[in-house]
C-alpha cells in the first residue's frame, strides 16, 4: 500500500468527476497520513450502498463530519479517561500523564514528518498537540501493513486494532498515545467513522492488488488518505471570518488526501510492481494499450508517457480543488497545511523531470526546495487570504 502522510492532515471531496483525465493511483508506509486508513466492508458508511459512485458515498460521510463542526464543540473532559490500563502497560505511575502523552506523540511527529511538525508550532497548542495526536494513530494504524511487521498483519489483527479504537473513543486507553488520541476526541467534533474507514482501507490492501477503475481507487484513496482530513479539519479549525460553508471545506481537505494518495501511487509505481501490486485502474491502462505485463517489465514508452500525463493532470486537478479551502481555515493551522500540499505537488514535477521513469528512479523533493517552498507557504497562508477579501 502506501502510507500515512502528514501531508494528508487535511484531506477531502468528491466534485471532481472520475471520468476526468487519464488515471491515477495509491501509496505506501507513512504516505497516507498527509495525514489518513480503513469492520467488514459492509459496515462502513461510505459504502453502505454499493450501487451509488464511490464519490457519493464518499460524500455522504463528508456531510456527516460537516454536521458535527457546526455544533457546539465538545467540552473538556466529556469523556473521562480512564488511566488504569494506561499505566498498567507503560509502567508509569507519577507525573502529569496527559502533557507526557501528548509530548511522545509530539516526538514522533517530530522524527517522521519534520515538515510538517515545523508547520505545527504555528498552531495554538491545544490544536498542536490534537494534530500530532491524529497523526501518530494514522501513523501506527499505516504501519499494521505497511510497517516491519506486515507479513504477520491478519483480519482478525485488524479487528482487535478496531475494538482497540472504539474502546479509545470511550475513554479506555491501552498506552500513552491511546491517551493523547483519546482526550482529543473529547474536545473536538471528530466523529469515529474515519478512523473506522482508515482501517478498511487496510483491509483492503491485505486482499486487493487491482483496482479495475477509477470508481474503484477512489474509495480506496478515501479509505487510506482522505479520512484524515476527516479527522483533522474539526481540530484544526475554521477562520471566524469564513464565509464558505462547512461542506465546502471538507470537500477540498478530501480534495488534498486524494491528491496525496494519488501523487504516492505514482511515485511508487515501480516499489509496489516489486511486491506484485498495481494501484492503477485496469481500464485506463487497457485504453492506452497498456497491461500490468508493461509496468512489471519497467520500461518506458511513449504510451506510457501519455498514460503518466493523464495520470499527473488527474491528481493536479485534486490538488487544485484542495487550494480553494486553505484560506479557509483558522489562521494558525494554514502553514503546514500550505507547505505540505506544495511539496506534494513537486513530486509531480519530479517524476516529469524523471521522463516519466517511475519505475527504477524515485521522484523526490530535494532538501534545498524544501527549504524554500516553506516562506512561500507561510506567505501563501498569511498573505494570500488578506488579498482574497481586498478583491
Amino acid at each position: 500500500m502506501s502510507g500515512v502522510n502528514a501531508n494528508s492532515l487535511l484531506s477531502p471531496m468528491p466534485r471532481i468527476s472520475s471520468s476526468s483525465s487519464s488515471s491515477s493511483s495509491r501509496s505506501n508506509g507513512c504516505k497516507r497520513l498527509s495525514l489518513f486508513s480503513c469492520g467488514v466492508l459492509a459496515s462502513s458508511a461510505a459504502v453502505a450502498n454499493p450501487s451509488r459512485s464511490s464519490e457519493e458515498r464518499v460524500y455522504e460521510v463528508v456531510l456527516k463530519q460537516a454536521a458535527l463542526v457546526r455544533e457546539l464543540p465538545k467540552r473538556d473532559g466529556e469523556t473521562a479517561l480512564d488511566w488504569n490500563k494506561t499505566i498498567q502497560n507503560e509502567g508509569i505511575s507519577d507525573g502529569n500523564l496527559l502533557d507526557e502523552a501528548y509530548s511522545r506523540c509530539g516526538e514522533v511527529c517530530a522524527e517522521y514528518a519534520k515538515t510538517f511538525y515545523l508547520g505545527t508550532q504555528l498552531m495554538t497548542p491545544e490544536r498542536r498537540r490534537a494534530v500530532w495526536a491524529i497523526y501518530v494513530w494514522c501513523r501506527r494504524t499505516d504501519e499494521l501493513v505497511d510497517g516491519p511487521n506486515a507479513s504477520h498483519i491478519t483480519p482478525k489483527a485488524l479487528e482487535r486494532w478496531e475494538k482497540r479504537l472504539t474502546d479509545l473513543f470511550e475513554g479506555r486507553a491501552y498506552d500513552m498515545y491511546d491517551a493523547a488520541l483519546s482526550d482529543t476526541v473529547s474536545k473536538y467534533p471528530v466523529d469515529i467513522q474515519p478512523f473506522k474507514d482508515m482501517i478498511e482501507g487496510m483491509r483492503l490492501d491485505l486482499r486487493k492488488s487491482r483496482y479495475e477503475n477509477f470508481d474503484e481507487l477512489y474509495l480506496y484513496c478515501y479509505y487510506v488518505a482522505g479520512t484524515v482530513g476527516l479527522m483533522s479539519v474539526p481540530v484544526m479549525g475554521l477562520a471566524p471570518e469564513s464565509k464558505a460553508s462547512v461542506e465546502s471545506v471538507y470537500n477540498a481537505a478530501l480534495a488534498l488526501g486524494l491528491a496525496n494518495q494519488l501523487t504516492n501511487i505514482l511515485r511508487d509505481v515501480g516499489e509496489d510492481a516489486r511486491r506484485g501490486k498495481v494501484y492503477l485502474p485496469q481500464d485506463e491502462l487497457a485504453q492506452a494499450g497498456l497491461c500490468d505485463d508493461d509496468i512489471f517489465r519497467g520500461k518506458v514508452t511513449e504510451k506510457w508517457r501519455s498514460f503518466m500525463k493523464g495520470q499527473i493532470k488527474r491528481a493536479r486537478m485534486f490538488f487544485d480543488e484542495a487550494e480553494k479551502g486553505i484560506g479557509e481555515l483558522n489562521e494558525a493551522s494554514r502553514w503546514p497545511v500550505w507547505a505540505s500540499l506544495m511539496l506534494y505537488k513537486q513530486i509531480l514535477d519530479s517524476i516529469e523531470a524523471n521522463d516519466y521513469d517511475n519505475f527504477t528512479k524515485r521522484a523526490y523533493v530535494g532538501k534545498a526546495k524544501k527549504l524554500l517552498s516553506l516562506p512561500i507557504a507561510f506567505g501563501k497562508a498569511v498573505v494570500a487570504p488578506q488579498i482574497s477579501k481586498m478583491w
